[in-house]
This record gives structure tokens, C-alpha cells and sequence, in this order.
């Protein structure tokens, strides 16, 4: 595994990430103990980028990644995000970028994850009350504070990281980007890639790529209810994508997690981005299988194969168009 991967504004973290959102009850309950094992597995594997948000889990997670960075913190290059009030479980309430707001945001972050200083922080979305400028400026402040290193955009148009990079540097783009969710390199991934900034969330479909996810089955709470293409109809469609993924796996001997990160490493490379995945898990073997991505070489006929089943996918990849960059630009 390389050593590191450098972001935008000198930021340089683990080849793969580590999304947290994973290890709270968005898909169902978790174990405490379980979770912080796989958290001190993936940083035993190299993992070093670690992703979280203040809403995960309404602040458990911040609590849960404290607990290894109490032990950890050195080994850590630790994101989190402000700005969604609400729960991923149970749905949000509001966005908010005003300066009051991520002061107050902050200083919560910090108290929950034990920590004097985070070393990437993201506006997890965008509000559209407040013009971008304003949110930048206010979060350059804790720049200056010290609470933070880097600052991170997440599901910004284009436009809105020209912007926002005017005021200050900017480390990081974290949008929703895969072999099923491509909407992004019309434009935001031109726009970072021009930056030095890229870190892809959900790039394994949450799960749904994995053709380990069964849409039918999803418990109450699972959000991914609320998200169009797992609808019965559009999932049965989609179904064509992870036969696509799987037919890949069996020619290389790899698994469909595998071929979809090492397709989207594939793809950075091709628009001359720095891409950092950061897939979530509660199993530590999970980790050890993502981690495979990074020696997993596809050819130009299975690139093909698969940018050709990701042009059939059916469904919307949010309930609300606006809450990422597709419905703004």
C-alpha cells in the first residue's frame, strides 16, 4: 500500500479511508465493542483516514472515534463534518452554514471526539440561506483558531468550489461518486480535479454494488429506504449493475467490493484526480477486502464493460435533488 495520497492545501492521508457512518444504527444496531475493534483494525491495516460527522449516530460516533484517538491520535488524519441537523436515521430537520451555527458546531465536534484540533473539516451540505462565501469565511476563522488544519466542501457544484476556494484553500471534495453514482464528473470533478481535491463517499453504492444488499430486506430504520433507486422497481433494474460488477470479480478472482473501488481508483487516475475512497464497514475482514482494491488492475475492456452498465442505472441517488450538486448545476 502506498504510503500516502496528497489532497488539496498539502493534505495527505491513507491511499483508502474510513467512513464512520457505518458503525452507527443507520443500518441497524451496532455493537460498541465491535465497532471500536474495527476501528483499531483499519488503523492496524494502514488505514489511517479516518471519516465521521456530527450527526452520525446524533454525535455517538465522535464519542466512539474518541476512544481510539485517545489511544491513537498520531496514527489518525481525522474528518469531520457540520452543518445537517437531524439523524440519518431518522431523517434531518435542517442545513445550516451560518457562522453562529459552525462556531457552536465546532467546539461540539471537538468536545466530543476528545480532541484539540480536527485535521479536515467538511460542510457536510450546502445551505442555501447563506451564500458560500459566507460559510468559507467562517470556517477559515477556526483555520486561524487553530481548531482546525483543512477545510472540506461535500456535494458542492462546481460554481460553489470556485467560490469557496477564493476565500481559502480547500483540501477536499467529498462527493457521492461510483460505478453507480457517475453525475459528478460533469462538472464538480473537472472543477477539483483542477484543485488537487477528491474523496468519494459511498463508493461502494452503500452496499448495493457489494451485491451483498438484498433492497426488499432493509429494516425500518435503514435509510436507505428514502433513497430512490433502492425502490423495488428501480432496484430490480439496478440489479444489471452488480451483475456487471460480479462478472468482473469472477475474471480477476476478486470480490464486487474490489472491483468497485479499484474502478473508481482507475477512474481518478483517467481525470487526473487524487481519489480517496472511504468505504464503511462493521466487519474488521471487510477492511482487510477493501484494502485488495488498491493491487486490483482492471483492464480496458472491463473499464468499458462496467462504464457501460453504469449508464442504465434507474433511480434518483437522493429523496431531494438539491441536498447534493446533481439538483444544483
Amino acid at each position: 500500500m502506498a504510503a500516502t495520497v496528497r489532497l488539496g492545501d498539502g493534505l495527505d492521508v491513507s491511499p483508502l479511508g474510513f467512513g464512520g457512518m457505518a458503525l452507527t444504527p443507520v443500518y441497524g444496531e451496532v455493537d460498541p465493542g465491535d465497532a471500536l475493534r474495527t476501528l483499531h483494525h483499519a488503523v492496524d491495516s494502514g488505514v489511517s483516514f479516518i471519516d465521521t460527522a456530527d450527526i452520525y449516530g446524533g454525535g455517538s460516533n465522535e464519542e466512539l472515534i474518541a476512544q481510539l484517538l485517545k489511544e491513537r491520535r498520531d496514527e489518525v488524519q481525522l474528518a469531520t463534518k457540520f452543518g445537517l441537523v437531524g439523524t440519518p436515521a431518522d431523517g434531518y430537520t435542517d442545513i445550516r452554514g451560518d457562522a453562529g451555527y459552525i462556531r457552536q458546531a465546532v467546539d461540539h465536534s471537538l468536545q466530543r471526539l476528545g480532541t484539540d484540533v480536527i485535521d479536515l473539516y467538511y460542510m457536510h451540505r450546502r445551505d442555501l440561506r447563506v451564500p458560500i462565501v459566507e460559510t468559507v469565511e467562517a470556517m477559515a476563522e477556526l483555520v486561524q483558531q487553530g481548531k482546525v488544519k483543512h477545510l472540506g466542501l461535500s456535494e458542492v457544484t462546481a460554481q460553489e468550489l470556485e467560490e469557496a476556494s477564493a476565500v481559502h484553500p480547500i483540501a477536499a471534495v467529498q462527493s457521492e461518486w461510483s460505478i453507480w453514482s457517475r453525475d459528478v464528473e460533469r462538472n464538480v470533478v473537472p472543477a477539483a480535479a483542477a484543485l488537487g481535491v477528491g474523496v468519494p463517499y459511498s463508493p461502494l453504492g452503500r452496499g448495493f454494488l457489494t451485491g451483498t444488499i438484498d433492497p426488499s430486506k432493509l429494516g425500518e430504520k435503514d435509510f436507505r429506504r428514502r433513497i430512490p433507486r433502492f425502490a423495488p422497481d428501480a432496484a430490480s433494474a439496478n440489479q444489471a449493475v452488480v451483475d456487471t460488477v460480479q462478472a468482473v470479480a469472477d475474471e480477476l478472482d476478486a470480490t464486487p467490493a474490489q472491483v468497485a473501488l479499484a474502478w473508481l481508483l482507475a477512474q481518478g487516475r483517467r481525470l487526473g484526480l487524487p481519489v480517496v475512497p472511504i468505504p464503511g464497514t462493521r466487519k474488521t475482514h471487510r477492511i482487510d477486502e477493501n484494502l485488495g482494491a488498491l493491487s486490483l488492475d482492471l483492464t480496458p475492456a472491463q473499464l468499458d464493460a462496467l462504464a457501460e452498465a453504469s449508464d442504465a442505472v434507474v433511480g434518483s441517488r437522493s429523496a431531494d435533488p438539491n441536498w447534493v450538486s446533481e439538483g444544483r448545476e
